[in-house]
């Protein structure tokens, strides 16, 4: 049967919900169109970008009537900027449409009919939480300036003044950087012609320690004065570390080896009552003080006594490790990233903590050796990537047979499909599931799951 719409065929639809991922969701005679900016309650005009079997997408042009929780956004640059979603959706109302995707994940997915589901985590703080930005440079008449992306653009960068996601000074490093690029008559890389020399600008901050790392990322040669850009960021008195990073290749990266241009090789960040180390490409929760109540839940979840072994999966800079091994009798901690893991040795010494320790390696073929050498894990938390656990690391970890795995998910769709395979195939039941919002403004959320084995 046809699509009752096509393409670029304009539509007067009423949103009724919000889809994973931040599209309202529309229906005309039962056929779903997923709508770009159209929020729960809308009535709005729409224009029809693409049309399939079962469902349409469209962006909503014109709001006809607001829906009773649509609210004024903040924010100069929304929603041309693509960093926020949903700046003009009340708080309340992004919440629970973030609890209800992960419901209806594990429903759908998972196959649970009825999950073990909590009350969402609020955030804290809805503006002004991010710990960490990268910024692009694009070209102007005037000269280079920083920004984001445009919503739906790879190829455009709107220039920010001010960003609300982040602090006062994340804001006043940004515009120096910015300013010191325009004086110093650089240019910034083109990503279509591949031509041009600045590219990214990351900051990062210990939200708690009052400390900044700042590493620009430019294209090949040393075309600036290395000197004169770390007189720059000295006036700030919280920049402790600047680094300096070359992307040799078209893709819009910042995950690169980086040369110390002046002070610290790391700043310290501050969780749960220990100091953490953090290096340019460190993983880090990039929500602070989220951060802390996400690892609160995982540690209510593991349910330690004292007397247990704890892998630690993905275990980044050795934050839940560090933070359960108070708890524990050992812990035991794997990431891909060497980077990570040396910064995990170190905060363990930082800490003073001497029962857990890290390593190196794929997860999925480091955890069959490190179960030969710990012996048998009591609990087992795993922090994987959006995309999920890896096939052999699911299968690796369902035949160690842990009694309690506790899973911190940045995705409710794969969580969902590895809880079905760990209850298919390893006989796991999940118990608990609580989302955490660390993103306010974004379709993002987090979710700390329990599950458990011999089902």
């Amino acid at each position: 049967m046809a699509a009752p719409v096509t393409k670029d065929q304009e539509l007067e639809l009423t949103i009724d919900s919000l889809a994973y991922g931040g599209n309202g969701v529309a229906r005309l005679n039962g056929f779903v169109v997923f709508v770009r900016r159209g929020l729960p309650g809308d009535t709005v005009r729409a224009r029809v970008t693409k049309v399939q079997r079962r469902h349409a997408e469209a962006l909503a042009t014109e709001v006809l009537r607001p829906g009773p929780q649509r609210v004024d956004a903040p924010c100069a640059h929304y929603p041309a900027c693509g960093g926020c979603r949903f700046q003009d959706l009340a708080y309340e109302a992004q919440a629970e449409s973030k609890a209800g995707q992960v419901a209806d994940a594990l429903r759908r997915i998972g196959g649970i009919a009825e999950p073990p589901l909590e009350p969402i985590l609020p955030a804290d703080d809805v503006f002004h939480y991010r710990n960490k930005l990268e910024y692009s440079f694009t070209q102007l008449e005037d000269g280079p300036t920083l920004g984001f992306h445009k919503a739906g653009r790879w190829d455009e960068v709107l220039e920010i003044e001010r960003c609300w996601l982040t602090t006062d000074l994340g804001n006043a490093i940004r515009n120096a950087v910015r300013e010191w690029a325009r004086s110093d008559r650089l240019v910034a890389y083109d990503q279509e012609g591949q031509t041009g020399y600045l590219r990214h600008l990351v900051v990062r901050e210990g939200r708690n320690t009052g400390q900044a790392l700042v590493q620009l990322v430019t294209g090949p040669g040393e075309k600036f004065d290395t000197g004169g850009f770390v007189d720059v960021l000295r006036v700030f008195p919280e920049v402790r570390s600047i680094h300096w990073a070359v992307n040799e290749t078209p893709a819009e990266v910042t995950n690169l080896p980086t040369r110390l241009l002046w002070g610290e090789e790391a700043i310290e960040e501050e969780l749960c009552g220990l100091r953490f180390r953090v290096r340019p490409n460190a993983f880090l929760q990039t929500n602070t003080a989220m951060a802390e109540r996400l690892y609160g839940v995982a540690r209510e979840f593991a349910a330690l006594t004292g007397n247990e072994t704890v892998f630690d999966l993905y275990c980044g800079i050795g934050t839940i490790g560090l933070v359960l091994a108070g708890d524990a009798l050992t812990v035991w901690g794997i990431d891909m990233s060497e980077e990570s893991i040396a910064c995990a040795l170190e905060n363990a010494e930082l800490n003073g903590v001497g029962n857990a320790a890290f390593f190196a390696g794929n997860v999925g073929q480091s955890v069959a050796e490190l179960h030969e050498r710990s012996g048998d894990p009591d609990v087992v938390v795993v922090d994987p990537p959006r995309a999920g656990l890896a096939g052999k690391a699911l299968k690796r970890l369902g035949e160690i047979g842990a009694p309690r795995i506790v899973y911190v998910s940045c995705n409710p769709t794969t969580l969902a499909g590895d809880a079905k395979r760990l209850a298919d195939d390893h006989g796991y039941a999940l118990r608990r599931a609580k989302p955490v919002d660390m993103f306010p403004h974004t379709p993002h959320v987090e979710t700390v799951a329990l599950l458990e084995a011999g089902v």
